[in-house]
């Protein structure tokens, strides 16, 4: 209950100063002015898919200003006493800098293309100790591409639901329900959580034999916009707040398992 006070009140003062910032400058860029190398840096993984020509692609959604407030959220909200690298980084599958770093972050996973190489080493990565993050996909088309891709990637393996129990959602923060965190455009235009008939929220993930969480996946939910967009007033502190708990949550487990 305390760290949860804490963390209202810490989103609280930071929501009221970064309103008058303007949202396409976002929060600073905070290592642009000092390069801080933390024990863990947050990685967003660049992939191939076909989306529509746009230019950077589906694995830039909500980039950069997502994950430097999530950054932020970390090191300075949360109460954590993670020591975070001031600057993100993004890196292709097949980069060999991969191995340095403990978690990998897919966003909008619903149109990723892994070729067997690519497969293969995010087959390697895991077995040397990495996790894979996905994030921000819906319905029933791309929850069967996120299945087909992992199966490329773990072919013994199923994704399950994981219980309310499980200790990934007790590390840090008590999460104790499934909350549907809305992509901006689903809720400013629309009033609505959902998108694609992605209707029922889960928080699943994949398993080793020994119970070992290798993936976490947010399906039909949009944590990386309540990440980018928790400074809105028009964007719910709630679905902010369920964000960000379960994202450090997944980065203590990653760390610490």
């Amino acid at each position: 209950m305390f760290r949860i006070a804490c963390l209202w009140l810490c989103v609280f003062i930071l929501v009221a100063t970064v309103w008058g910032q303007a949202r396409m400058g976002g929060v600073p860029h905070y290592g642009r002015e000092e390069k801080g190398s933390g024990e863990f840096t947050f990685v967003r993984t660049i992939y191939g898919a076909d989306y529509g020509g746009r230019r950077r692609g589906s694995w830039a959604i909500d980039f950069p200003e997502a994950d430097y407030h999530f950054i932020l959220g970390v090191r300075d909200w949360a109460g954590t006493n993670l020591d975070i690298s001031d600057e993100p980084r993004q890196l292709p599958i097949m980069d060999e800098k991969l191995f340095e770093y403990p978690l990998i972050y897919f966003v909008e996973p619903g149109y990723l293309e892994l070729s067997d190489e690519e497969a293969l080493r995010l087959r390697e990565y895991v077995s040397r100790g990495g996790f894979l993050f996905l994030d921000d996909f819906w319905g029933e088309y791309e929850w069967e591409n996120v299945v087909e891709q992992m199966k490329k990637v773990f072919p013994e393996y199923e994704i399950k639901d994981l219980p309310r129990d499980h200790t990934l959602f007790h590390c840090y923060f008590d999460i104790d329900e499934v909350v549907q965190v809305p992509g901006i455009g689903s809720w400013m235009r629309r009033g609505v959580t959902h998108e694609k008939g992605g209707i029922v929220p889960h928080y699943m993930g994949i398993e080793d034999k020994s119970g070992q969480v290798l993936v976490f996946i947010a399906r039909n939910c949009d944590l990386g916009d309540a990440w980018e967009w928790i400074d809105d007033p028009g964007y719910p502190l709630k679905y902010g707040l369920a964000a960000y708990k379960v994202g450090i949550n997944v980065i203590i487990y990653a760390m610490t398992h």
